[in-house]
């Protein structure tokens, strides 16, 4: 019974990450994702491994499995790994700034792909036409992690006694 809880939240965390990006997609670089893979990683540890799979086939899904989807493939696992790293950090300002300084590098994680197509040259291209969003995309990060992390991180702990 608990391994059928536990796909089942997986499942369901997946589609809140993906719900939650196409709910934020007007604004640029502005998203749920960080702060809710943060909080899952936290909550719910390995879990986060099929909410994050889920995740990334619904967005393959919605917008094809082109070059884009590539990077999400290691981005949001990446994330999660470093948030697992530092799983002892507890306070709001603390994951703030490691969630602001994550989506200020996400440009530059993203620009990985593009060495092997277009070397070096297009990869430093894709970072510096991507760097206003990636300003934008830190702020967003820093501010919904400060306001939410500790409203949010309550929430999921009395979820995570369910599963």
């Amino acid at each position: 019974m608990k391994r059928l809880r536990g796909l089942c939240a997986m499942a369901m965390m997946g589609v809140v990450l993906a719900v939650s990006k196409e709910a934020l997609a007007a604004l640029p670089n502005f998203e749920a994702v960080s702060l809710l893979t943060v909080l899952f990683t936290l909550s719910f540890g390995g879990w986060v491994v099929g909410a994050l799979g889920v995740f990334l086939l619904l967005e393959g899904l919605l917008y094809g499995f082109g070059m884009w989807w590539i990077m999400y493939l290691y981005i949001w696992p990446l994330l999660a790994a470093l948030t697992w790293l530092l799983r002892r950090m507890d306070r709001a300002w603390q994951w703030a700034i490691f969630s602001g300084l994550y989506g200020l590098a996400f440009g530059s994680l993203c620009s990985l792909v593009y060495l092997p197509v277009g070397g070096v040259k297009m990869m430093f291209a894709w970072v510096a036409s991507g760097l206003p969003f990636d300003l934008l995309h830190g702020g967003g990060n820093f501010l919904l992690m400060l306001v939410l992390y500790r409203p949010l991180r309550t929430a999921l702990g009395r979820l995570d006694r369910l599963i």
